[in-house]
């Protein structure tokens, strides 16, 4: 079986907000805080680390958006994220624009 932190670094894109709508509206995104790394949390679920991935909910780190964090986001359709899926879910993190 190939590495599967190897595999799933190669899915990591960019994408922008309108074309994640209809995965948020599926319920299917999974949005990953600071100081996470998108390709960890990816590969904790793809493992089905339990643990790990509850330890992050307890913690905020990675949650469903909110419904203030969807209506921001439609708001900007342009929005970047960095996504992974790992079915059924879309991982996603915002790229934050350089200041």
């Amino acid at each position: 079986m190939p590495d599967i932190k190897a595999r799933l670094s190669e899915e990591v894109a960019d994408t922008e907000w309108k074309d994640l709508k209809p995965h948020a509206q599926r319920d299917a995104l999974i949005v990953v805080e600071e100081p996470l790394n998108l390709l960890d949390v990816g590969v904790a679920i793809a493992l089905d680390d339990v643990q790990k991935v509850q330890y992050w909910i307890r913690e905020q780190l990675v949650q469903k958006p909110t419904v203030e964090y969807l209506s921001a986001c439609n708001a900007e359709p342009n929005k970047k994220f960095s996504t992974l899926i790992v079915q059924p879910f879309v991982i996603v993190r915002e790229v934050k624009k350089a200041e």
